[in-house]
């Protein structure tokens, strides 16, 4: 299966910016289940999306996606499997866009970036959770703990929408300086922009674990939590960390398909077209400032 099979023409790997990588990974979630049918659902939905997204074709822009990762095995053999394929596909010098999975997945794609020898990036997470924990229920990979491994790599932190975290994630906090905008400084004003510090890193990678949304929004995921983001305030957010810093990449993770309700898999396949929309419109404005430099 392709993402948006019914629109967009099957592209060799070189020709297109987009690349999906779907990673049915689910081991340690906590709650619900049903992470592992995520990437599948999202990819079927894709078809019934419009090419044009409300502003752009982001489609245009070429669109390849990848065979099903294989996550069979132990959790530090699967890590290293998608930190390679997704160092495979940053060495083609295209946008990763992988598609889980519980929130386990995400350290692997961030160890794909620092084997691929990206340096100077940081991560801006969406997330109902700030998972931040050294380990969860004896297991340092669990998805409660992805974030701890990612600062621990000294990679840059910002978490938008938080609002379930223990002490231990709070004290982790201010031990790796991770900045936080929780679901209490957003939500109730409607906040949809945030500014990045200056000192950040140049280049993101954004995750987006779709618990970060409220439930009334998109409730199919394992860990709801009420007093999450808005539809407007998620695609909000993300655009405005994309008007400051290039988006080198992105992942949504933990969608549990709910049976029956196919709502939800579109909203979750809009979602991830509706990212490389930005993405897209950002990366065209870096090439036409690129060419006014040459002149």
């Amino acid at each position: 299966m392709r993402f948006f099979a019914s629109a967009i023409p099957a592209l060799k790997p070189e020709r297109a910016l987009f690349h999906v990588l779907p990673v049915p990974y689910e081991k340690t979630v906590s709650y619900g289940n049903g992470t592992a049918r995520g990437p599948a659902a999202i990819i079927a939905a894709s078809s019934q999306l419009e090419r044009f997204d409300g502003t752009s074709d982001p489609g245009a822009e070429g669109i390849y996606t990848w065979p099903v990762l294989d996550c069979s095995g132990k959790a530090g053999k699967v890590i290293d499997r998608i930190a390679f394929s997704v160092e495979r596909i940053l060495r083609m010098k295209k946008i990763p866009v992988v598609l889980g999975g519980e929130h386990t997945v995400t350290w692997g794609v961030i160890k794909g970036y620092l084997d691929a020898g990206v340096k100077d990036f940081g991560v801006v997470q969406i997330d109902a959770h700030a998972d931040l924990r050294d380990a969860y229920e004896g297991d340092r990979y669990s998805h409660a703990c992805v974030m701890r491994r990612v600062v621990e790599a000294g990679v840059p932190l910002v978490q938008l929408g938080c609002r379930a975290y223990c002490e231990e994630e709070r004290e982790a906090r201010k031990k790796y300086k991770v900045l936080s905008f929780d679901g209490v400084d957003l939500v109730p004003p409607g906040i949809d922009r945030i500014k990045l510090p200056k000192t950040f890193p140049s280049r993101i990678f954004f995750t987006l674990d779709v618990d970060g949304m409220d439930p009334s929004v998109l409730p199919a995921t394992g860990t709801p939590v009420p007093g999450g983001l808005g539809w407007y305030q998620t695609l909000g957010l993300f655009a405005s960390v994309a008007g400051q810093r290039r988006i080198i990449g992105f992942d949504i993770m933990e969608f549990a398909p709910i049976k029956g309700f196919h709502a939800y898999d579109f909203t979750a396949a809009l979602l991830a077209y509706k990212l490389m929309g930005i993405v897209a419109r950002g990366s065209a404005r870096v090439r036409r400032a690129a060419r006014r430099g040459g002149r």
